[in-house]
């Protein structure tokens, strides 16, 4: 999935931007799938140490980071065509490293195959909230419907559906105890889709749409206004002797400040005239890959987070020292799943193509298709 600046470069300010919004989801697994947060987790027993604030604070920006990576796809996307080539790619892609980590855990006696394994080559079986891998796929296909409705509908109608959906997505969320909804990822991804495509068809109709100065103090301002509102209910909860949702306020991708922080983020980062940095768009251009590989599948979260990371095991480290270990853990761990991506681009990806794109069947089914 690569986007470009001008037709050819890619642009390294966005594939910056996909670097961090990745960093902030695999630094939300090293908190929330490790047992750090867990009903007999260090975090829960003591909510208010420090060691537990920095944890929070630095495992919160999960959901807003799927955000983030949405609103690159639907930026670029939506003057784009969608082939069957590029959706092979994606399912290739999803699938090779669900049965590469299969493979893994089998050699390395960690899990034995089983006839469940064969699973991996149908990704699209659950379609829910914590199934993104999933639902991206599946949503993938909905690209050419949605770029036909955002090409011919009128701005007005644009910007009404856009209300409508985060009126109905975000207010019934935000407000549980008196409306209740269940948001199908689907339907979440399209609406970010749908303001993504407007940032990019209407951009004079946006306030101070071309600021680096502006949408970076307000990205600064919502992120700063997303930390104090975990703190806040943290210490609300330790007041009451209750345990409350402490990322109510980013603990869904459609939850308000998650898409605020989004939205902002990606002004932001759209805005900033960076040159071409070969090694910044080559590490961008594997971020789907680093989300593929240390998410691929439970055994797979389990072997990271709690045997080989460790995060339990860290936690009392002193301040500074576990600052500096779930820094270096989120930051190694993109780096070699970027490395292991590098590897299956050129040695399996780039040669299973130039094949595929070498037979005149597959090129007339794909204009036969269009």
């Amino acid at each position: 999935i690569s986007y470009y600046r001008g037709g050819k470069e890619r642009s390294s300010n966005l594939e910056l931007y996909r670097i961090v919004c990745m960093l902030m989801i695999v630094a939300h697994h090293y908190v929330v799938l490790s047992g750090l947060m867990g009903t007999d987790g260090p975090m829960r027993a003591e909510p208010l140490a420090a060691n537990s604030l920095y944890l929070y604070l630095f495992g919160m920006w999960g959901k807003t980071g799927i955000n983030c990576f949405l609103m690159i796809t639907g930026y670029f996307m939506c003057y784009s065509s969608i082939s069957i080539r590029k959706f092979l790619k994606l399912y290739l892609w999803v699938v090779f490293y669900r049965a590469a980590l299969v493979l893994f855990f089998a050699v390395i006696g960690y899990q034995p195959l089983s006839i469940k394994d064969i699973q991996v080559f149908f990704p699209f079986r659950t379609i829910h909230s914590d199934s993104f891998t999933s639902s991206f796929l599946v949503w993938w296909l909905f690209i050419p419907f949605l770029n036909v409705l955002a090409n011919n509908m009128t701005k007005r109608q644009h910007q009404l559906l856009i209300a409508l959906s985060v009126i109905v997505f975000t207010g019934y969320s935000f407000v549980p105890k008196l409306l209740s909804i269940e948001v199908n990822p689907i339907c979440w991804f399209s609406t970010i889709y749908m303001i993504a495509s407007y940032i990019r068809k209407y951009p004079e109709t946006i306030y101070k749409s071309d600021s680096v100065k502006f949408w970076g103090i307000t990205s600064m301002v919502l992120i700063t206004l997303s930390m104090v509102s975990v703190i806040a209910i943290l210490v609300l909860g330790n007041y009451m002797g209750r345990q409350l949702p402490q990322y109510w306020m980013v603990s869904d991708s459609q939850q308000p400040l998650a898409l605020l922080v989004a939205v902002s983020t990606f002004m932001w980062f759209k805005n900033m005239m960076l040159p071409q940095n070969r090694l910044v768009n080559t590490l961008g251009g594997a971020s789907f890959g680093v989300l593929l590989i240390h998410s691929g599948s439970a055994t797979m979260m389990r072997w990271l987070w709690k045997d080989t990371v460790d995060c339990v095991g860290h936690y009392s480290l002193s301040f500074l020292q576990l600052v500096g270990y779930s820094f270096g853990a989120v930051l190694a761990i993109y780096l070699v799943c970027s490395i292991v991506d590098y590897l299956r681009l050129k040695y399996l990806e780039r040669p299973f193509f130039i094949w595929y794109d070498s037979k005149p069947r597959f090129v007339k089914l794909q204009s036969f298709l269009n």
